[in-house]
């Protein structure tokens, strides 16, 4: 019944932005945890940035200092502002949320479908 749907995947040049978005939608009750995965070409999937309910975030070392990850609380959406990509930002960047939906208000962990990210010249 929840969806996560990501939007703003591209191709860009080394060294461009891009910002990746993500709005869960459906019978939601709160929105918890939020957080942006990616899995590189023939790689696993990764952790990229998180962020709390309250604003707290996490990064992956490889982003530090370059991506910047936010919420918009009343509309269920995540954002990833990517600043300096390089070629090996490249791959599907994936959303993810911890939500309390359903009769039951069950906290269920929803992943989004993935927008693909191509860095390149």
């Amino acid at each position: 019944q929840v969806q996560l749907v990501e939007s703003g995947g591209d191709l860009v040049q080394p060294g461009g932005s891009l910002r990746l978005s993500c709005a869960a939608s459906g019978s939601i009750f709160s929105t918890n945890a939020m957080g942006w995965y990616r899995q590189p070409p023939g790689k696993e999937r990764e952790l990229v940035a998180t962020i709390t309910s309250g604003g707290s975030t996490t990064y992956a070392d490889s982003v530090k200092g370059r991506f910047t990850i936010s919420r918009d609380n009343a509309k269920n959406t995540v954002y990833l502002q990517m600043n300096n990509v390089s070629p090996e930002d490249t791959a599907v960047y994936y959303c993810n949320a911890v939500i309390l939906a359903g009769a039951d208000l069950r906290y269920v962990t929803y992943w989004g479908e993935g927008t693909l990210v191509t860095v390149s010249s």
